[in-house]
């Protein structure tokens, strides 16, 4: 198996997150871009304004490596129009995967009209525009039941909307990595909320994003039906080692 087909390698820090300087950030982005084309990763994971750097590195060293980026995040609470708005810019700038983050606080409210019509309305952009779209969730925001409740949406909305070759290119995801949690529980992808997801979004494939640090994690995802797996630690994973990170 070739893991790092599966491995989006992530950096999603802006600089007062990581309490350093935007010149220093930006060297950190880069390196992330250049690891992830050495690697042969299947895609590199950055902030929207970091998109149109990464394009002209891929572009300039001839790499096949994909571009992602995140939408309205990390809290996912903009109107529809303005999530594809951003996703519009990103493409422009040289996206080929968006993650958007799926109103999840609405959705706990009981608001699944709203989340449904978003869903519907941003895959619908996405899937014109010949990208792939991944619906991030957050499950450390939600119970078990949510969890459960929200795949099913997804699931529910994208199959009653698009057709069946569509389905490859709409993926539920675990994580932005950033909720804060109570207790320091974990905030990413554990293995029974991405049980709950495989069981609950399929046909749709699943990535597990957030806390996903070791080799032996990442092939265990991959072998229960995980079809990606979005990391900061994707150089390590590759090569058999460890991270602390929490992304």
């Amino acid at each position: 198996m070739d893991i790092r087909s599966f491995l989006d390698s992530t950096y999603l820090k802006r600089a007062e997150q990581a309490d350093i300087s935007e010149n220093e950030n930006t060297k950190l982005v880069v390196n992330c871009i250049q690891e992830a084309i050495d690697e042969k990763f299947k895609l590199v994971m950055i902030l929207p304004e970091m998109v149109s750097l990464a394009k002209k590195m891929v572009t300039d060293q001839k790499s096949k490596i994909n571009i992602g980026t995140v939408i309205d995040f990390p809290k996912g609470n903009s109107n529809y129009s303005k999530k594809i708005k951003e996703a519009k810019q990103a493409i422009i700038d040289g996206a080929d995967d968006l993650d958007f983050v799926c109103n999840y606080e609405a959705f706990k409210k009981g608001n699944t009209q709203l989340v449904k019509e978003e869903i519907q309305k941003c895959t619908e952009f996405v899937i014109q525009n010949n990208k792939v779209i991944k619906w991030i969730i957050e499950v450390a925001a939600l119970n078990n039941q949510q969890i459960i409740q929200l795949s099913t949406l997804i699931k529910n909305v994208v199959i009653s909307n698009f057709k069946e070759d569509v389905y490859p290119s709409v993926f539920v995801k675990s994580s932005t990595g950033f909720y804060k949690t109570k207790d320091n529980l974990p905030n990413g992808a554990t293995l029974p909320s991405i049980v709950m997801m495989l069981e609950n979004a399929s046909p749709l494939p699943i990535k597990a994003a957030g806390g996903v640090r070791n080799h032996e994690e990442a092939i265990n995802l991959i072998r229960l039906g995980v079809k990606r797996i979005g990391t900061s630690a994707a150089k390590g994973i590759a090569h058999g080692e460890s991270s602390s990170d929490n992304y």
